[in-house]
């Protein structure tokens, strides 16, 4: 995929001046994760991804293959919060609710 440059485009209605955002995919890879941890400081928080390869359900001890560490600072982490929030509420608008095996007291082991 081919380099695109950022674009600015004049609104009839407002009279300003709106960006036009080309993704450039070009240098992209994709990975697959099962499980995602996460952790912050003050000025940044990172995910953690990985892949569960166990097969067992009930399992005591696992291994999850780490794969890839994003590293984001709090306002792209909170933009990407609302985002991922939307996608879901989408996604259960047309596919029904995801339900989630969480413990009662609402904390993760």
């Amino acid at each position: 995929m081919a380099k695109e440059e950022k674009k600015v485009e004049q609104s009839e209605e407002s009279g300003q001046e709106q960006t036009k955002i080309n993704w450039d995919g070009s240098k992209m890879r994709s990975t697959y994760a099962n499980v995602c941890n996460v952790s912050s400081t003050r000025e940044e928080v990172t995910l953690l991804f990985g892949t569960n390869k166990n097969w067992h359900a009930g399992q005591k001890d696992l291994t999850v293959e780490l794969s890839d560490r994003m590293t984001l600072n709090p306002y792209a982490a909170k933009r990407l919060s609302i985002l991922l929030a939307n996608t879901i509420n989408e996604y259960e608008k047309v596919f029904g609710a995801v339900e989630l095996d969480l413990p009662e007291d609402g904390k993760n082991s």
